[in-house]
Parts: C-alpha cells; sequence; structure tokens
C-alpha cells in the first residue's frame, strides 16, 4: 500500500497495487486563470484532477463534453493549447505555463506562414504501429529474429490497455498466468529498452502515423509526427513489412445526456484511476457486466470509488463469474435485463435513469429508478481501429463476432495485402493475453517475410499458433473461434 499526499480530493491517496508517486508540481493556466498540476499528468487528467470536466462544447448542440476515451480516439476533449486548436488533451502531456483554452465553437486556425517543413527519413525493417500488449510483443519478436523495429505509440506511455490492468492474467504460464497487467507492460518494456541499446528496436512515442503514402517498389511509407512542446516534427518512414496494431475504440448507447461530463467510456476510467491516480467520481453506475465491466468495477473500488450498481442488458452476466463474485462480496448489486435510460444533470452528470427490459430488450413501463451519481461509467464493447489498414487498401470485412469492421488475415497475421500484418484489436475484439500471442505471431511471420532467422522462426511460429488456437479453446472463446472460422472462409472463398 502506498500513500500519496496531494490536494485534490479526487486524487488518490491510497491504493492497495499501485505506487503513484509524487511528482513536481508545476504551474499552467486554464481559461487565463493560474492552476497547479503535476508532472506526469495529461492536460487532461491535470484539469479533472482540479474537478474540471467540462473541456469542449458540441458544435452541433453546443453542450458540454469531457473526458470519455482517454486514448485520443474521440473528439470529446479537443482544447485550444497555446494557440493551437484541437489538441487531444486526454493524451497530451502538461507542460509548465502552457495556456490551455475551452474550445466553445469551431476553432480559429492560428495565424502562421507556410514554410518548407523539413522531415527526417527513417529506413527500417519492420514499422510497428501501436505500442499495447500485440504491438510490444510484435516488436520483441521481430528485434528477436534480427529485424531492425521501429515501434511508433501515440501516448507518452507504452503498454496501451496493460498499464491500466490491476487484475491477475489467467490461463497458463505462457500466458503470464498469476501476474498483473501492470507488471506485464514493465517486463515487456523492459525487454524492448534491451533490444533499444543493441539499436533493434526504436522506440517513439508521443508520435502520430497521419497516413499511408506511395512508396518505391517492395516497400511502404508513411507520415508519422512527433510532438514536441507542442510543435511537431515529420518524419518519412520507409520500411520493407509493417505491423498494425492499432487497438479499439470504445462503444458508445444511445440515450439523452449521453455526452455530458462524467459519462465515460470504461477505458477512460481505467486511465484516470491507473494511470494518473485520479478518481473519475465519487458515486458510479457501471453499464455492461462483461469481463471489462465486471473488472473496472472492482478497480474503481479499490481506488476508493462507490459503485452503486452494476447494470447489463442481456438476462445473464457476460463476464467471468469469479469477477462478479467478488462485487457481490463488496456489496455491489449486479441487475441483468436493465438498461440505462437517460442522464441528467447541469453542465454534468448528476443522477441517470435505469429501466427493466422484457425478454423482448423493450423496455417496461413503471420500471424505471432514478438513481444519484456523478459518474457513468459504459462497458459496452469496443470497435476495432482499422483506418490506415484501410488505406493501405487492405481487404476489411464485417465480421459481427469479432466486433465490427476487420481488417482479413491469414493465421501468420498476414492480411490481403503482402508483408502488412495485423494484431491484437484490430485484427478482433479479444482479451489482452490473445493480442499478445497475435503480436508474437505477427512479429515472427514479418521477420521470416523479410528473410531473418528462417529455419527457427517457422517453428517458433507454429508454436505461437498451436498456443493461440489452445488459448481460445473452451467455452468463452466460442465467440473468437467463430469470427476467425469466418474470416477463414471469406478468404477461401476468395481463391
Amino acid at each position: 500500500m502506498y500513500f500519496r499526499s496531494g490536494e485534490s480530493f479526487l486524487r488518490i491517496k491510497k491504493h492497495p497495487i499501485i505506487e503513484f508517486r509524487d511528482q513536481k508540481r508545476i504551474q499552467f493556466y486554464y481559461n487565463n486563470k493560474k492552476k497547479v498540476g503535476y508532472t506526469g499528468d495529461s492536460i487532461g487528467s491535470a484539469l479533472h484532477a482540479l474537478d474540471i470536466k467540462h473541456l469542449t462544447t458540441s458544435l452541433v448542440y453546443d453542450s458540454a463534453r469531457g473526458f470519455f476515451c482517454g486514448i485520443g480516439k474521440c473528439s470529446s476533449c479537443l482544447m485550444k493549447v497555446n494557440g493551437i486548436p484541437n489538441v487531444r488533451t486526454c493524451i497530451a502531456p502538461l507542460k509548465a505555463d502552457i495556456h490551455v483554452e475551452t474550445q466553445d465553437k469551431l476553432a480559429d486556425l492560428p495565424d502562421a506562414e507556410f514554410k518548407n517543413i523539413s522531415k527526417k527519413k527513417i529506413d527500417v525493417d519492420i514499422l510497428v504501429v501501436g505500442g499495447g500488449p500485440a504491438g510490444m510483443c510484435a516488436s520483441v519478436e521481430a528485434a528477436r529474429q534480427g529485424a531492425k523495429v521501429l515501434l511508433v505509440d501515440e501516448n507518452q506511455h507504452i503498454g496501451g490497455q496493460l498499464i491500466k490492468q490491476t487484475h491477475m492474467f489467467f490461463g497458463s504460464k505462457n500466458e503470464r498466468a498469476g501476474t498483473r497487467g501492470i507488471q506485464i507492460a514493465k517486463d515487456l518494456e523492459e525487454e524492448i529498452k534491451d533490444f533499444e541499446k543493441n539499436s533493434k528496436i526504436n522506440l517513439m512515442l508521443d508520435s502520430t502515423l497521419i497516413g499511408y503514402y506511395e512508396g518505391e517498389k517492395n516497400r511502404y511509407r508513411f507520415g508519422v509526427v512527433k510532438r514536441i512542446d507542442y510543435d511537431s516534427k515529420l518524419y518519412d518512414v520507409c520500411c520493407k513489412s509493417v505491423i498494425l496494431c492499432c487497438g479499439a475504440m470504445e462503444d458508445m448507447l444511445l440515450f439523452p445526456g449521453n455526452a455530458l461530463p462524467g459519462v465515460y467510456g470504461a477505458g477512460g476510467v481505467q486511465t484516470l484511476m491507473n494511470v494518473y491516480g485520479i478518481k473519475p467520481g465519487k458515486n458510479v453506475v457501471m453499464v455492461g457486466a462483461g469481463n471489462v465491466g465486471l473488472i473496472v468495477s472492482y478497480q474503481l473500488l479499490q481506488a476508493g470509488v462507490h459503485v452503486d450498481r452494476v447494470i447489463e442488458a442481456m438476462p445473464f452476466i457476460g463476464g467471468y463469474h469469479v469477477h462478479a463474485a467478488k462485487l457481490r462480496r463488496c456489496g455491489v448489486p449486479i441487475f441483468t435485463s436493465y438498461s440505462i435510460k437517460e442522464v441528467y444533470g447541469d453542465g454534468k452528470v448528476e443522477g441517470c435513469v435505469v429501466v427493466r427490459l422484457d425478454k423482448n430488450w423493450r423496455p417496461v413501463k413503471g420500471s424505471e429508478e432514478k438513481i444519484s451519481c456523478d459518474t457513468v461509467c459504459l462497458a459496452v464493447g469496443l470497435t476495432p481501429s482499422i483506418r490506415i489498414l484501410s488505406q493501405i487498401d487492405v481487404r476489411i470485412k464485417f465480421i459481427p463476432e469479432a466486433g465490427g469492421y476487420i481488417a482479413l488475415h491469414d493465421e501468420n497475421m498476414q492480411t490481403t495485402v503482402n508483408g502488412v500484418y495485423v494484431a491484437g484489436d484490430s485484427s478482433g475484439i479479444e482479451e489482452a493475453s490473445t493480442a499478445m500471442i497475435e503480436g508474437k505471431i505477427a512479429g515472427v511471420s514479418s521477420a521470416l517475410h523479410l528473410g531473418y532467422n528462417k529455419e527457427e522462426g517457422k517453428k517458433l511460429r507454429k508454436q505461437y499458433v498451436g498456443d493461440l488456437k489452445r488459448l481460445r479453446l473452451g467455452p468463452f472463446g466460442e465467440k473468437s473461434r467463430v469470427a476467425k472460422e469466418k474470416i477463414s472462409n471469406v478468404l477461401e472463398a476468395k481463391k
């Protein structure tokens, strides 16, 4: 247990698992008013710790918007920083003396002269996009086979979802069973640093892949922008192969008030709590009783936040019952066949209305219940991020069991474009354990594609493919098995 000082009631003081180290206090300006945050904060998290939840305003509805996804994939946190509009403050690091302003209308572009933009060219064997569990494992495995790798991630921290996961993993020793996600992230980061010392992996954080461009024969070309104190540097990246581990985006439910500050995606809540050490609020209603909803609810309790209840539209709990049992032992009720009807509040969440559903998923009249809360957390699924895959002209197909539109790929994680690989949630929504094995397969396959370590690499890939199939055995792997079978059938039909 670690004690943390700090004057904000939203900053977590004690946590049974995570050590939130005191950082240096830094001064910044919010709408021309002097504020104080800490090194290591993002702009969005620093404002949230000060109970400032209104970050931007809807252009269409002229209503408040706030922190939602925490990974830079929605537009709810766009603000003007040092005169630059549309900065994603949920991932932009807090710096001393910066000026942050709320955008209340369509942001005016700053005055600027167009100049020749200097760019630096990087030539590498393999580009890996996304530093989550799949991307980290892909980078390590490719480098282990002898390839030179550039790993690009747009966040301040490497690790993706792993740095938010305080629970212990299931599975076997190979899947790091009994180890917390936050520790797995640290272990993989150490491996990457070891390869950095030998110049096998080049890690670029705070960097965004902005597009795919025409390259030379048998090579791929991408634009990557690295943020440096709210200025940018452009890199022209050329590679022989690319592994896209772009993750996923939070799903949304349609109901009145769904965009009020205080309505979060489950990943956004985890980011605030487990990365920045900040409570999303005092009293939470969780929507969704899958593994994510159950796990995040327990993490809220660990952070000292009251969870009023978990509601689930399905007539049964979708997650592991071991997670549900932990919540019930802590006194958190789980209501199945219930959904959220509306969220209300003046500029932020002040409460919500839940309603019971009949067997046809229709609201039961008279079953509405009004709940006082300041936070509504949506754990209602994820959608794969495939935009850059589409730009490369990878064949895309809608597979419901995989979470939506995904890139078609074979068992070696190669897409329909030669030399382009995919792993993790971009290939179908699953657990972090499967994402790591997919990353390993993609890393070895990409290296084999370039001619590295052929004999040993083929044996290793066969082992990983077998590990992945075994991990998907059992009732909880059925959805993933169906998704992969559908993908294989589509590829076979194409042949």
